[in-house]
């Protein structure tokens, strides 16, 4: 049921983007497609790892292998938030056109991502208990907002691991020996992180509501009313 509505969220979420680009003649929010896809790509890791695991892989280089592709394509999903920057009030008429196209990407990206993270979440508990698995929780979280700060502010992206290996480790060098150069490279990971770990949460807590259904007493009362 979640594959079924994040594919329907996605397909609605490009075939907006799409008017969007038929109508206004230009192809300025073409890219959300693009982050979209990335968005998906730690949820098929995840259920490619997941599976292994379940198939009594979960030492060897496979499901390795996959857990780290996971993480590293993770912060692509939430990374489409940081797009409301792309937002102008210079075409107001679109203003909020684009407003609700980002916010439908990201937020099926989010949903995506968390989906993976859950996946990924029930491995760890099974491997190393409960509490571990809410330390992972937040490792993820830190980890995946430095990424995000990677791709928005020295626009870095998953696959530079491979092709832009040495610009990577300086830039991540530059950030770690002096993080407080600047405001923006110190609170934008941890206000992120706070947002990815609260926002998980929240829906962490949603998927385990129980049904609101009638006690017995309030039941035999309407029966015999």
């Amino acid at each position: 049921m979640p594959m079924l509505t994040l594919t329907f969220a996605s397909a609605v979420s490009v075939g907006l983007v799409l008017a969007r680009i038929i109508w206004s003649g230009n192809l300025r929010l073409g890219f959300l497609v693009w982050n979209l896809f990335l968005a998906w790509l730690p949820l098929i890791f995840a259920l490619l790892a997941c599976e292994k695991y379940r198939a009594g892989c979960g030492r060897n280089w496979r499901f390795l292998g996959l857990t780290g592709a996971w993480l590293l394509f993770f912060p692509n999903a939430p990374y489409i938030f940081t797009d409301l920057i792309h937002l102008t009030t210079r075409f107001y008429s679109h203003f909020w056109v684009d407003l609700v196209l980002i916010l439908s990407c990201a937020l099926t990206g989010l949903v995506s991502g968390f989906v993976s993270l859950y996946l990924m979440q029930s491995v760890v508990t099974r491997m190393l208990g409960r509490g571990a698995s809410w330390v992972f929780i937040a490792a993820v979280s830190a980890l995946s907002s430095f990424g995000i700060y990677l791709g928005r502010f020295l626009r870095f992206n998953s696959w530079d691991v491979i092709f832009k290996p040495v610009a990577l480790y300086h830039g991540i060098g530059s950030w770690v020996a002096d993080p407080l150069q600047n405001s923006r490279t110190a609170v934008f990971p941890v206000l992120f992180a706070t947002f990815l770990f609260i926002s998980y949460v929240m829906l962490y807590a949603l998927t385990h509501l129980k049904p609101a259904t009638a006690n017995e007493g309030t039941s035999s009362a309407l029966t015999a009313a």
